[in-house]
């Protein structure tokens, strides 16, 4: 006698037992992965737990999809079901739901390989881009030879289950039988929701044992719920009055003054240059995932980025760059807005909330500069357009070029030599209209499937990360060539820095050496070489490009120009959307998720320990940049030009005794 024996719901037994059997090959198959990576920790007592708590989701998940199948499975009349178009349904169903069961295993595979984790909010966000993603599968993969494998497959399991199907099919069971089955059915999911959630595998300090012990599809769905945390309900805080004239204190310069000192959390202040302003024109390069250690200057002896190393000797070169985030929409937000990371997705991907901020797109322009922003791909990928437009930009893109200036594309965009192109070509025009220009260009060249055109670098194209890096790198060393040909170059300081890394999976939640991003400053008639050994932030770049720049101006910008300042403490910001970092030399903090707190020593090193004892001043400036940069956003205290911001100022000027802290007073 078997379980659910003469009952329809013997076909959802069965199901399970096969769902079971996916979960699991996959779970093995990526702890042999896991393995393999002398960085992920896992060692042999974490085998109980990551199986244990993998069959709870995995059976949880199975327990929320089957809650409309037991529906049908209850409510189908006996008449009904036993009918020659039940049968029929019921097979098709069945099958497609192996065949379902193949395709998320091929395709957490696939995402594992890209960004060694189970499902999350970044394939929630990839289904919105549905062209860029299948045209990246389909370069990337043998997509044929995989979806005809997982039919062939999917085919001799549902042969071992036909036999189960043609009993349940002919069953006879009374209403209230099945009703049971239904019953408990929802009753155990209903328990579920109460009791099994992220608590479960977020206590586990092992990043990769926690992603090992978790189902994908269970993470997917949940990332659809997590997409947004709010920081004040999460997260740690601390008295806002505290708060923030602490974050005042650490984001204040000597040059810099606040322009509402009494309003808390106002971090706007209008910098004050001693130099003559000059108008230098700014290329910023963004290079598409682009980690430090790719370069020779950096130890790499793999010979991948020639040009740049070169580039080095004549540059400012900063040594200590971390990125804020693990995407290129965190580094854009980093870059452009000057602002920590806040939890869930990025200010670039809010829709409705990501435009008419203080921004260095909206510096400039106010400043006659001619400000774009150049993209490979299409900018309406990740909300891009809609990001830079509305924060001071206009767009050059694939979709704006024409096709004949187009010599090669992928998935993503138009090869890195094409787009440089196209930057040239904006900055010959500005030239003639006698306007200094600044353009955020953003690669894509260095990205799965990694193809560029062929007889330009001695790797062949399509064959890996190391080919697509040196492509890149020969782009930059081609763009450079044609630049000095044009009379704007002397007059133009050359940024290279990168989005984030090309991976950063580790022991911890933030392995602070998987955020180590190059950037270098080349303007061979502006700056003389020199290297910076500060640690710096991705949110530093903008203020320090203006410092650069002499240029006064009033932004509400978090980071500080780190070639201007006299602190003796350096820090950086990283984070991914849950957890949320503040680094200071030697020694990490990280806020995460029901208000936890963790601190390490020597956060650089593999295998970075906690802390004996807990520094709190620590702890209360890493509240005081997450908990202010939540708040000036969700307040809007960052608008650019709001007039409700002016007339704030103007009443707190006029009466310099107001202190109180009044959400009422706060720009919507």
């Amino acid at each position: 006698m078997t379980l659910f024996s003469n009952s329809r719901f013997s076909i959802a037994w069965k199901v399970y037992l096969t769902a079971l059997v996916f979960f699991t090959l996959t779970r093995i198959y990526l702890l042999i992965i896991g393995t393999s990576d002398p960085n992920s920790g896992i060692t042999s007592s974490n085998h109980l737990w990551l199986f244990s708590a993998g069959w709870l989701y995995d059976t949880v998940f199975y327990l929320y999809a089957l809650l409309p199948v037991s529906l049908y499975l209850w409510l189908m009349p006996q008449r009904l079901w036993q009918s020659r178009i039940n049968s029929v349904v019921v097979r098709l169903l069945v099958f497609a739901t192996i065949y379902g069961l193949g395709f998320i295993a091929v395709s957490e595979l696939l995402f594992w390989d890209e960004f060694n984790v189970r499902f999350n909010f970044i394939s929630v966000d990839y289904l919105v881009y549905r062209r860029e993603i299948t045209e990246n599968i389909n370069e990337s993969y043998p997509l044929a030879l995989l979806l005809s494998s997982i039919f062939v497959v999917s085919l001799f399991v549902y042969y071992w289950l036909h036999k189960a199907i043609t009993r349940a099919i002919h069953t006879k069971e009374a209403w209230k039988h099945r009703a049971i089955y239904a019953f408990a059915n929802f009753f155990l999911a209903f328990m579920a929701v109460l009791f099994i959630g992220q608590d479960l595998r977020s206590n586990i300090d092992k990043p990769i044992v926690r992603e090992l012990g978790s189902n994908g599809p269970y993470q997917f769905i949940a990332a659809f719920r997590n997409n947004k945390l709010d920081y004040n309900e999460f997260y740690k805080t601390q008295n806002d009055e505290f708060t923030s004239q602490l974050l005042k204190q650490e984001i204040g310069n000597k040059n810099a003054q606040f322009v509402a000192p009494q309003l808390q959390y106002s971090i706007e202040r209008t910098v004050t240059s001693k130099e003559p302003a000059n108008k230098h024109n700014i290329m910023l390069v963004m290079i598409e995932s682009l980690s430090a250690d790719f370069m020779g200057t950096f130890g790499n002896d793999r010979q991948l980025t020639p040009n740049l190393d070169k580039l080095v000797k004549e540059s400012l070169l900063f040594t200590k760059l971390y990125a804020t985030g693990t995407r290129t929409t965190r580094g854009l937000e980093a870059v452009t807005l000057s602002i920590p990371p806040t939890p869930g997705r990025s200010i670039v991907k809010r829709i409705g909330h990501e435009t008419g901020m203080s921004s260095l797109g909206n510096v400039l322009k106010e400043q006659g500069y001619d400000v774009n922003f150049i993209y490979g791909g299409r900018g309406y990928f990740d909300n891009m357009n809609a990001f830079f437009s509305g924060n001071g930009y206009s767009i050059i893109d694939q979709n704006s070029t024409p096709e004949e200036e187009i010599g090669f594309k992928n998935a993503w965009g138009m090869a890195d030599e094409y787009l440089f192109d196209q930057a040239i070509k904006a900055a010959d025009k500005a030239q003639q209209n006698n306007k200094p220009f600044f353009y955020h260009i953003m690669t894509t060249s260095n990205h799965r499937p990694y193809s560029y055109p062929d007889d330009r670098i001695d790797i062949p194209s399509g064959t890996g990360r190391d080919g697509a890096v040196k492509y890149t790198d020969w782009a930059i060393g081609n763009f450079l060539d044609k630049a000095r040909e044009r009379d704007w170059f002397d007059n133009t300081l050359f940024v290279f820095v990168a989005d984030h890394t090309a991976g950063s999976a580790g022991k911890t939640n933030l392995p602070v050496n998987r955020y180590h991003i190059p950037m270098l400053v080349y303007a061979p008639t502006l700056i003389k070489p020199e290297t910076m050994d500060r640690i710096t932030s991705q949110i530093d770049i903008a203020p320090t490009l203006l410092g650069m720049l002499n240029k006064s101006y009033t932004a509400s910008f978090f980071g500080k120009d780190v070639l201007n300042t006299n602190d003796t403490e350096e820090r950086a910001l990283i984070g991914n959307y849950q957890h949320l970092g503040y680094y200071t030399q030697g020694k990490l903090s990280v806020l995460s998720p029901q208000q936890k707190i963790q601190q390490l020593i020597n956060p650089e090193e593999d295998n970075p320990e906690l802390a004996d004892s807990i520094d709190q001043q620590h702890i209360n400036e890493a509240i005081a940049y997450y908990q202010g940069a939540y708040t000036v956003y969700t307040k809007g205290l960052n608008r650019w030009n709001s007039p409700h911001c002016k007339q704030t100022v103007s009443l707190l000027r006029k009466k310099p005794e107001i202190q109180v802290f009044n959400n009422a007073i706060y720009p919507q």
